[in-house]
Formats: C-alpha cells, structure tokens, sequence
C-alpha cells in the first residue's frame, strides 16, 4: 500500500485558522471549535492512504481540473494528488454552502 504525504497550502492553513476563529469567537463555542478543527485535521490527515477513493469535484471552480473533495461535517476539503510524488496537496477548506 502506497503512503503519500499530505500537505496543505498556505490558504488551506488560513482556512482552518478562520474555521476555528468563527466557531470559537462568533459563535462563542471554543470547544466546539477545536473539536471541529480537530476533526476536519485528522480526515484530511488520513488521505495519507487512498487519496483516490474520494469523489472528483464536479461543481464550481474546482470542477473538472483534476480536483477532489473530502467532506467532513459541513465542510469541503479540496485537493490534488501529485502521482508522481505521492504528495496529496489541499487547496482550500470550506464550509459547503460556500459556493467554491
């Protein structure tokens, strides 16, 4: 079984950063918001085995570039595989009723 290395944009960092600011600050919850944070983490940790098993990104400005989506919860993780590699790069973090 083929490991790859996962890594994430500087964009996908802010996204998380800004995921846990919103929870914790805006909705007054931080131990919410580390916990969703946390979850979101270990998922897209775990595209470290069978990045390819996830869905293709069909919609939106990732679609049909070579895109993939990781759902968890209510947000989108999208990203790329580099075969070659075996780097799985995450682009961006989202929450899904954000039209990406």
């Amino acid at each position: 079984m083929d490991k790859y290395s996962v890594r994430l944009y500087k964009r996908a960092f802010r996204d998380l950063d800004s995921i846990y600011k919103y929870i914790a600050y805006d909705k007054q919850a931080p131990e919410n918001a580390k916990g969703q944070v946390d979850r979101i983490k270990k998922a897209i940790l775990n595209l470290d085995t069978f990045p390819q098993s996830h869905q293709d990104r069909l919609v939106g400005r990732y679609a049909d570039k070579g895109y993939k989506q990781l759902l968890v919860d209510n947000y989108i993780a999208i990203f790329k595989i580099d075969e070659k590699k075996k780097i799985v790069w995450v682009v961006t973090v989202q929450y899904q009723g954000r039209n990406l």
